[in-house]
This record gives structure tokens, sequence and C-alpha cells, in this order.
């Protein structure tokens, strides 16, 4: 029987804003499951939260570099928060970054580039060296259009470029770049705060819209809904879903009063041509790692030879 601790309870309180007994419920009922017992609290409407975000645990930087048509963002961790903010950890990303922009987002491709005499490993390798803490580039991605431009935004940036979170939008249109760049700044940052799982509802993962489906009628054939009333309470909830985690349809956070799709179809006119939004990356340092908690009196205890 899996042991369900109050730190497990904690975690699943603060994903999903449900009460801490339900919450127990929920884990007990799922084995300890996380994502079953999100999706167990949903299905009962005790849940307040949509999905899991990943949880921020590793330290380092997010370095987003762009040149006219094209524009990468890498991650580079640290152990401690407190080599993100050495001077030559900074200068490092930066660095990593621009390699990026010339060979692509083959993080493989990066680390074997040359920067002066040396490759992007080495001077990753003699950073460790001097600083004392390990560092490893963890990601990368890029985006390019054949017209147009690709913009960034960088979220608690430390210096130009490079910060907590990254954003890279790219925009296809031959309009006037100088407004085209404008906007995809805007959209950047709408990205940095809104969280967009994909452009438009044919972007995202099928079992992802299928897992909401299921979610959303066992939470309605719980409360007793005949089946063809479900299926037509499912469809109308999935279009709520599309508009939460949709680029295109999300309400934009610089005018609430419009989604995304219109207020690029009105920047159309600014621009002086069409306007396509290509793609999107998001990067949130340290999404996806859990970083291991230590017990500081434990670990003193160790090296002093103690139990």
């Amino acid at each position: 029987m899996t042991t369900i601790t109050a730190a497990m309870v904690k975690d699943l309180r603060e994903t999903t804003g449900a009460g801490m007994m339900d919450c127990k419920a929920a884990l007990t009922e799922n084995a300890g499951d996380m994502q079953a017992s999100i999706d167990w609290l949903r299905k009962k409407g005790l849940s307040k939260a949509a999905k899991k975000a990943g949880r921020i645990a590793a330290e380092g930087l997010i370095g987003a570099v762009t040149a006219g048509n094209k524009g990468v963002v890498v991650e580079v961790n640290s152990e401690t928060d407190f080599v993100a903010r050495n001077g030559q950890f900074q200068g490092l990303v930066k660095m990593i970054a621009q390699v990026a922009l010339d060979v692509g987002a083959d993080v493989e491709k990066i680390k074997a580039a040359k920067v002066g005499s040396v490759t992007v490993e080495t001077a990753v390798a003699d950073a460790i060296a001097t600083i004392g803490e390990n560092m490893t580039l963890r990601r990368a991605a890029s985006l390019e259009v054949s017209k147009g431009v690709v913009s960034s935004y960088v979220h608690n940036a430390v210096i130009e470029g490079a910060g907590k979170m990254g954003v890279i939008v790219a925009l296809e249109s031959a309009g006037k770049t100088d407004e085209l760049a404008t906007l995809g700044k805007q959209l950047a940052m709408h990205v940095a705060a809104a969280n967009p799982l994909a452009l438009d509802s044919a972007g995202l993962d099928p079992a992802t819209v299928k897992r909401e489906k299921d979610v959303l009628a066992d939470k309605y054939r719980q409360q007793g809904k005949p089946e063809n009333v479900i299926e037509k309470i499912v469809e109308s909830g999935l279009k709520t879903y599309y508009k939460e985690v949709c680029l295109l349809e999300q309400a934009f956070i610089h005018d609430s009063g419009k989604s995304v799709a219109q207020a690029v179809k009105e920047a159309e006119g600014k621009v002086g041509g069409p306007i396509k939004v290509t793609g999107f990356v998001r990067y949130a340092l340290g999404e996806g790692i859990e970083k291991q908690e230590t017990d500081f009196a434990a670990e003193v205890a160790a090296v002093s030879g103690q139990k």
C-alpha cells in the first residue's frame, strides 16, 4: 500500500486548490499518482486547476537572442541561484545562445561549435573548473521565417537576453519589420504570462484533448446527466478549454476584449500586409525537473560522522 505523505498532500493542494482531506482522499484512491489524483479531483468538481504546472526546481538561466527572421532560446542549468548571479556564468549563457543562433538548436552541435580556439563544451568545462559548480546545457529551440521577424521576451532578466523565463515568437509577413517586431514583443509577453500549449486546437496533443474530454464526460456522468446531453456539454467544454490553452484563441493580455487572433488581424493595417503566427517557444527555468530536497541538519551530521 502506497504511503501518502503530508508533502504529497501539500503539493496536490497547491496544484489544484482542493481541500486537504479531498487531496488526501484523491491520493489514497489513486495510489499516490499525482496526475491521476488531479483528474480524480476534477471529475468530482473539486479541483480549481486545469493542469499541473511543472515544478521550477533547477537553477541557472534562460538565454534568448534574435536576429531578424530567426531566434533561439536556450536553458543552461547550474546547481545554485548564487552561480546564476555570477557574471562569468551569465556571459557563458549569452555566448551559448549566440552560438545556437548560428548553428541551430541541436544541443550536441552547439557543444561542438567553436568559440575562438575552444569548443562550447570546453568553455563550459572551464567555467565549471573556475566557479566550482556543475553546469549543463539542458536544451535549446529555434524558430525561423522566410519573411518577417522572430521576436523575444525575457522575464525576470538579470542581464539583457537572460533571465528566469524566455520566449520567442515567429511572425511571417512581408510587412514593415519595425511594426512586426513591436507586435512580436507583445505576443512574446503574452506567451510568457498565459503559457499556451499550442497555436490552435489542431496543434494540441491528441492524447491531451482525449484526456480533457474523458475528464469532462466522467464529471457529468457522476452528476447523472444522460449521454446525449453529456456529448453536447463536452463539446462546449472543449471550446472553453481551447480558449484557455490555444494561443490564437486566448484573450490578449494587452487588450482582454479581443482574442490574440483578432489582435494579430487588427495589426495587419499597421504592418501593411497579412500576418501569420507560425510558432512560439516558451522556456521556464527548471520546468519538469524535480530538485532533490535535502535535510540540512542530516547533511551536517553526515559530514561530521554522526548518525
